[in-house]
């Protein structure tokens, strides 16, 4: 459950905690520029931060839950675990090997790529802003940061751990962490604390400040002419505002819903499967959803395989637009290697299929108005999320 009360937010002096030997250093060097906070130590660990332009610290303070509050030494627990290879079952992948900082903190791979180059079924997200999402992954079946933490840890296609008490035997078994878990919960590793630091980590994951925050807050001259015609498509003839919102009071472009904008019509065989989850939805027994489980590109039924609701099939959460420019290539498929194939896709009306989104309408957009519109999508890239992608 959220806090209503706000955490403390403070300004305090830059302090850069010392990386994990894990850590490799390029990423030493670049995942501190994701953190717009200020660390102090102070006598009773209190962890300190400023959010970026753009983004109000009541906004950020109500999301931090009440379970799990932050200090300095959980977050950089958490940071130092979220490098760490040694938490997937062969020491050869991380959090970050999917969530780069040069890469926005998604990969740059249409799908996820785990253990043994084990494909994974979907893009990768950015975990940029992850915080603020109600629900995560594309299908949303995880609710809180804590619960998609652990769920890599033991997906056979990404940290392939056959349990999560694997895991806790292993990271017990490393002396600085088992001192540090005691440090931080007073007690040993848990599958619950090794969420719980990792989500604290990604707390501190806030990104804004970008050219398009200057230009609300007032300044006209940080966007160019293109981004500012941009601007006013977005908000009228491109219709994007219809999923992407825009919102003083919750700046991420995004509604937070599921919709079928037809990309699981790139799986030739989605109407049929379609058909069957149709006749699944409600409550279907255990063989049924054996059955439905044996199917190929069932992962194209989206958030269906969460809410077995027929109208959820095919959706998917609308994804946040901060950093977009970065996290390429895009859709849960990842079959929109540019910017430029996401908008004509969306200018032609996207694939058709029975139950796409009814809000999903052709807007023919102009060549010109797509570049346009590309130019200010680029403006909402924060400045050190640029800085750090240019490191790669």
């Amino acid at each position: 459950m959220r806090s209503c009360e706000p955490y403390k937010v403070r300004a305090a002096t830059e302090h850069k905690a010392p990386a994990s030997r894990r850590t490799p250093k390029l990423l030493a060097l670049v995942l501190f520029a994701f953190v717009p906070t200020a660390l102090a130590a102070s006598a009773g660990n209190e962890f300190m931060m400023t959010p970026p332009a753009g983004i109000s610290a009541d906004i950020w303070s109500y999301f931090i839950p009440r379970d799990n509050p932050l200090s300095t030494a959980k977050v950089e627990l958490g940071r130092e675990l979220f490098f760490d290879p040694r938490l997937s079952a062969n020491a050869s992948v991380s959090c970050s090997t999917c969530h780069d900082p040069r890469f926005g903190f998604a990969d740059g791979k249409k799908v996820a790529i785990g253990i043994n180059g084990r494909q994974g079924s979907r893009n990768t997200p950015t975990v940029l802003n992850a915080m603020f999402n109600s629900t995560l992954f594309w299908d949303g079946r995880a609710e809180t940061l804590e619960a998609q933490a652990l769920e890599p840890l033991v997906n056979p296609d990404e940290m392939g751990n056959s349990s999560h008490d694997e895991v806790v035997r292993r990271v017990s078994a490393i002396p600085q962490y088992e001192e540090k878990f005691q440090t931080v919960f007073g007690g040993g590793v848990t599958a619950a604390s090794l969420g719980k630091a990792i989500a604290a980590y990604e707390r501190t994951l806030v990104s804004a400040n970008s050219p398009y925050d200057r230009f609300v807050a007032g300044d006209r001259k940080a966007l160019s002419d293109a981004a500012q015609r941009g601007l006013t498509l977005f908000r009228t003839k491109g219709r994007c505002t219809v999923c992407h919102n825009l919102s003083a009071s919750f700046p991420f472009f995004t509604d937070g819903n599921y919709r079928n904008t037809g990309v699981a019509g790139n799986f030739s065989g989605f109407e049929q499967l379609a058909q069957r989850a149709t006749a699944l939805s409600g409550e279907p027994s255990d063989a049924e959803i054996r059955d439905l489980n044996q199917q190929k590109g069932k992962f194209e039924l989206g958030r269906f395989l969460v809410t077995r609701n027929a109208l959820d099939i095919g959706s998917y959460r609308t994804p946040m637009l901060r950093n977009v420019e970065l996290t390429a290539p895009y859709f849960h498929d990842g079959s929109a290697a540019t910017l430029a194939d996401v908008l004509n896709y969306y200018s032609r009306g996207g694939n058709e299929n029975t139950i796409r989104d009814w809000e999903l309408q052709a807007v023919n957009l102009t060549e010109r108005e797509q570049q346009d519109l590309i130019e200010f999508l680029k403006s909402l890239t924060s400045d050190d999320a640029r800085a750090a992608a240019s490191k790669h």
